[in-house]
């Protein structure tokens, strides 16, 4: 009597064949398990050789698997130990995709296809998205997947995000929003107008370096602008005295480049202009009544020097 009651309420796998346990309490089924034996094919077993001999091994826990029995793989599985190699989410009752010989569940195999592709995954739905993503709270989607918060068409990757919303062009452009001239993303606090366009503070940034301005000056060339430092080194004139870029008009002089502010007499600091007579000492200009009240003997050696690299 109790072996033919337990054998309606437990199973085994032979032959690749799976047979599910049947529920029942738990302490009910240790009182059959120690007071009977199991039966296959006419022979009886205890519990231990039965699973020695008949049950499968879990190919992640290595146990014996009473139940359920997950078939994937090429092994067998208890379905709370079938789970997906990256993220561990349980796939027992979800599916799952081989990938690289790894089992993965289908959002986690999305995001690695794409990663090869250099694609992006859509937060939403987890497909690949194959055309220009729509990028809301930082997040990749496909445009479809949203509508405007105001007329409620179907939205294109020229949608904007206004305040945590998102509008069709048309729509957000009636606002009197500033559009962000890198971005190309509303600007809802400070506002940078510069070069004909309007910024984010730490999107108007040098060329160059990319550092933000934040107030400081910049320098326009061809369309870009510069932080003086790198405009100085790729384009400007820098004035001898105060190592600044030179704006309005250069004084060219004893090879080198000045304001016009400060080309001076180096001795007496009297403003100098080309029309005026000046003596180079030192690499710097002195005014003729300075160079006057120099030694004899010095002015023998400037003048000297001076005939020798061709000047009068």
């Amino acid at each position: 009597m109790y072996s033919n009651v337990l054998y309606n309420l437990f199973s085994y796998q032979h032959n690749n064949e799976q047979y599910l346990v049947r529920f029942m309490p738990g302490f009910i089924q240790r009182m059959f398990l120690i007071f009977s034996s199991l039966q296959f094919e006419g022979r009886k077993y205890c519990e231990h050789d039965f699973q020695m001999l008949f049950a499968p091994c879990c190919h992640q826990c290595g146990e014996f698997i009473i139940g359920r029995v997950i078939k994937a793989m090429n092994n067998s599985w208890h379905p709370d130990c079938f789970c997906c190699n990256i993220c561990q989410a349980v796939l027992a009752d979800v599916g799952f995709v081989k990938n690289a010989g790894r089992h993965l569940c289908r959002p986690c195999h999305n995001r690695e296809k794409a990663r090869g592709l250099g694609k992006y995954i859509c937060q939403k739905c987890h497909a690949i998205i194959e055309e220009q993503p729509l990028i809301f709270k930082n997040d990749p989607y496909h445009p479809d997947h949203f509508n405007c918060s105001n007329c409620g068409k179907e939205l294109t990757v020229e949608a904007r995000e206004l305040k945590g919303e998102l509008f069709c062009l048309p729509c957000h452009d009636k606002m009197g929003v500033p559009i962000c001239g890198a971005c190309r993303r509303p600007i809802e606090g400070r506002v940078v107008n510069a070069m004909g366009k309007q910024w984010h503070v730490e999107h108007f940034v040098c060329a160059k370096c990319e550092k933000p301005f934040l107030g400081h000056r910049h320098y326009e060339r061809k369309g870009l602008a510069y932080c003086e430092t790198h405009y100085n080194q790729l384009f400007g004139d820098v004035c001898y005295h105060c190592n600044r870029v030179i704006e309005g008009d250069v004084v060219s002089a004893l090879n080198k480049a000045w304001c016009v502010s400060c080309f001076s007499c180096s001795t007496c600091n009297t403003k100098l202009t080309l029309k005026n007579k000046f003596v180079e000492f030192d690499m710097k200009p002195v005014c003729k009544k300075c160079y006057e009240k120099f030694p004899l003997e010095l002015k023998k050696r400037l003048k000297k020097l001076a005939e020798s690299l061709g000047r009068k």
